[in-house]
């Protein structure tokens, strides 16, 4: 049986940070957490009066923190190895999807061995992983719920992804406190990073009526609600519903799956890089344009969503450019995403990399055939 809708991980949304992970670690009989993180998360408040806890508690922890953005290979295959030598017995991930992968990475190394490239090979098995707490500081990958992970081979300048039902988090506690400091651009980039997530599973070709409804919640959320958190970081309640909305988008990578967006994306960023939530709000545009004559009843909702209107007996290539202009104006003139243009990458150069989104691992998700013409046409859209 193909199930569509598969959640696996315990979900909190906590005003305490603290009392959560230690009921966790009281309720598992946790003795010795491995905490990862980037250097700067232990300077924050909340995660210094978290480790006062523990030390109150007389909990022994090993802290891991040398992840940083597009995280590389050795940090997983690393923070396995001092894991096990530490006999750590649980890993608490603090940060954002960077820090929540490496620690998923670092999960499944210390439960199946091996390095983290060994996974990538989708039929290598991977036995289930638990002991994973996820606590987000970022509102867009949803890692805390996602089944894939994302890490970069820096030799070939490259994303590699790892996907398995038994690699997600055991718990996630979603805090709003953590993302209250957030800055507006990472707010922005973040947020619209769940909204890909979102509008590329809305129109896979993975997608079912079950994960569609879940979608549409989310991009709803993120219409409504990432504009005040830009506007206003200490608005608690957008905040909220930013990390809810995030964290379901992650859910819907693991059932509906991400497309042609997030393969520009990984190859772009990962070349040029380009913060993941910008690549993919760069990219959707067009893609939304490209897949419309086949998928244009979505295509058409996400613009209604966005606020878009539309003439009566529009065309499909019609609905594709309104809803791609719709979504331009959410991104650039609602929120304040800068252009494409800024980046400084000659069209030249841009369009080489058409024959690497073909073959990227998601490109098969999407609901048309894609082809070196297309993917060119898509790498052009981002001027746009």
């Amino acid at each position: 049986m193909d199930y569509k809708l598969i959640q696996n991980v315990k979900v909190t949304v906590t005003d305490n940070l603290s009392n959560a992970i230690l009921s966790i670690l009281e309720e598992k009989k946790y003795r010795k957490p491995f905490i990862v993180m980037g250097s700067f998360i232990s300077s924050v408040p909340i995660i210094k009066s978290l480790l006062v806890q523990f030390q109150k508690f007389n909990l022994e922890y090993v802290v891991y923190d040398k992840v940083v953005s597009d995280p590389p290979t050795e940090v997983v295959d690393e923070g396995a190895s001092l894991f096990n030598s530490n006999q750590c017995d649980c890993i608490i991930a603090i940060g954002g999807g960077s820090t929540i992968d490496v620690g998923r990475g670092i999960n499944i190394l210390r439960v199946n061995g091996g390095k983290i490239t060994d996974y990538v090979n989708p039929h290598k098995e991977i036995k289930p992983c638990y002991d994973m707490i996820a606590v987000p500081t970022t509102s867009g990958t949803g890692s805390e719920l996602s089944n894939a992970l994302i890490v970069t081979d820096s030799s070939m300048q490259s994303k590699l992804a790892v996907l398995s039902d038994h690699a997600v988090s055991e718990y996630a506690i979603l805090n709003p406190d953590l993302v209250i400091t957030l800055p507006k651009h990472m707010t922005i980039m973040t947020g619209l990073d769940a909204f890909a997530h979102a509008a590329e599973g809305y129109t896979s070709n993975l997608s079912s009526p079950i994960t569609d409804a879940i979608c549409e919640k989310v991009m709803y959320l993120i219409v409504k609600y990432l504009p005040r958190a830009v506007k206003d970081g200490n608005d608690r309640e957008a905040r909220e519903r930013m990390m809810v909305a995030a964290a379901l988008a992650g859910w819907m990578l693991n059932n509906a799956g991400t497309h042609l967006g997030h393969s520009i994306a990984h190859i772009v960023g990962s070349k040029y890089h380009i913060p993941h939530g910008m690549a993919c709000s760069y990219a959707l545009p067009g893609v939304l344009e490209y897949i419309s004559p086949v998928e244009s009843k979505k295509v058409k909702e996400i613009g209604l969503l966005l606020g878009a209107a539309y003439p009566e007996n529009s065309t499909d290539l019609e609905i594709g450019n309104i809803t791609a202009k719709a979504f331009r104006h959410f991104r650039d003139n609602v929120l304040g995403m800068s252009p494409f243009s800024d980046l400084n990458i000659s069209i030249v150069e841009l369009l080489s990399n058409a024959e690497s989104v073909v073959s990227e691992r998601f490109a098969g998700n999407s609901p048309c055939e894609v082809n070196i013409e297309s993917a060119r046409f898509l790498l052009e859209k981002l001027y746009e």
